[in-house]
């Protein structure tokens, strides 16, 4: 179990570490190739794939958490305390940073609660329904209601139906079709990680998701075939967007992706297991939600002010900087909290954010 959950840590501290340079690129960089080529494609690695593994892992450890609390009853109310707390924290975040994702994980979780004691095939229904939803509410929801495409900015997000569409629909992370993931994760957790077969299967299946679908987008892009002009006019939107909006090729590339690092990490969990670099790892993954918080506060201002660049929360693209600063500015910050969590956890059994959870959800 041990070795297990310490993969599984990993993974969280590769997804935070992503987030660092995700969110840092957004607000004060840009994705957009400009003279050097391969640091927006080294960046932009991790657009979306971060949060998939993010939310897959949050899936996984519900499942854990049920085959840690016997009483139905107890754990039905602990994780519905957990997806409160989220919710209002990440509310509360909002207006600093509108991509905050928490509320929406505390959404997730909220769901999740009366989903905990399903058959295991269930959880992959619900992902498929989630995605169909979504792909059903684009068809009479125009995706970019109430959004500046300039700077991301949502009109109408603290009025109720901007708040709902937000939530459910349109919204960085909204449950349609986001809530995939977390249902994804809930039914990887019940599988059996210590059998090398099955994450063998995990990463195989990874691994052709993620081929089929960067092979479909390299053959769209290509269009070497004039004869299919209908087909890149009615669908190249759908195949080649990435994170918003989320569609079908985007989101199987991330699953695949994350199946593959997941497997990746577990492996690495059990195989150094008494490694001392893989256990500072894992012991920042232990504290993903503070630190992502720590990163869209702390971070956030102190990158404003080394580069005398205002922070605003928005997508800016006037004058970004250079995508090679932010990269190394995001390599510091990690290491920065990796030092923080060796610190903290050689007091504390978890990190601040994480243990007032686990007191009000008590």
């Amino acid at each position: 179990m041990e070795n297990r959950v310490k993969g599984f840590d990993l993974a969280r501290a590769y997804a935070i570490f992503g987030m660092f340079i995700v969110n840092f690129t957004f607000c004060f960089g840009t994705f957009m190739p400009e003279g050097n080529q391969e640091m927006p494609w080294f960046a932009s690695l991790f657009v979306g794939n971060s949060t998939s593994i993010f939310i897959i892992c949050a899936g996984m450890g519900l499942i854990f958490l049920r085959n840690k609390i016997n009483d139905p009853q107890k754990l039905k109310s602990t994780v519905l305390k957990r997806s409160w707390f989220l919710f209002a924290l990440g509310l509360g975040l909002y207006n600093w940073w509108p991509g905050d994702i928490l509320h929406f994980y505390g959404g997730y979780l909220h769901i999740a609660a009366f989903m905990l004691f399903l058959p295991r095939k269930y959880y992959l229904w619900i992902a498929f329904i989630a995605i169909l939803g979504y792909n059903v509410l684009q068809l009479y929801i125009p995706i970019f209601t109430s959004i500046e495409a300039s700077s991301t900015r949502y009109f109408d997000f603290w009025t109720p139906v901007g708040f709902l569409r937000n939530t459910f629909y349109n919204g960085w992370n909204s449950i349609f079709p986001w809530f995939a993931y977390f249902s994804l994760g809930m039914y990887l957790g019940h599988l059996d990680w210590n059998d090398v077969q099955i994450r063998k299967k995990l990463f195989i299946i990874g691994a052709v998701l993620l081929i089929m679908f960067k092979g479909l987008r390299i053959f769209v892009k290509s269009d070497f075939n004039s004869s299919l002009n209908w087909f890149y006019d009615k669908y190249w939107i759908q195949i080649m967007n990435d994170y918003f909006p989320a569609n079908i090729p985007y989101l199987m590339i991330t699953t695949g992706f994350a199946l593959m690092v997941i497997t990746i990490c577990v492996y690495i969990g059990e195989r150094f297991s008494a490694s001392k670099l893989v256990n500072i790892f894992a012991k920042t993954g232990q504290m993903t939600l503070s630190f992502y918080v720590f990163h869209i506060t702390v971070g956030m201002l102190l990158l404003s002010v080394i580069s005398h660049k205002p922070y605003d929360g928005f997508l800016n693209i006037d004058n970004p900087l250079p995508i090679e600063n932010i990269v190394l500015y995001s390599i510091l910050f990690f290491i920065g909290t990796i030092a923080l969590s060796f610190l903290w956890l050689k007091k504390f059994r978890h990190g601040p954010l994480e243990m007032l959870m686990r007191k009000i959800s008590a």
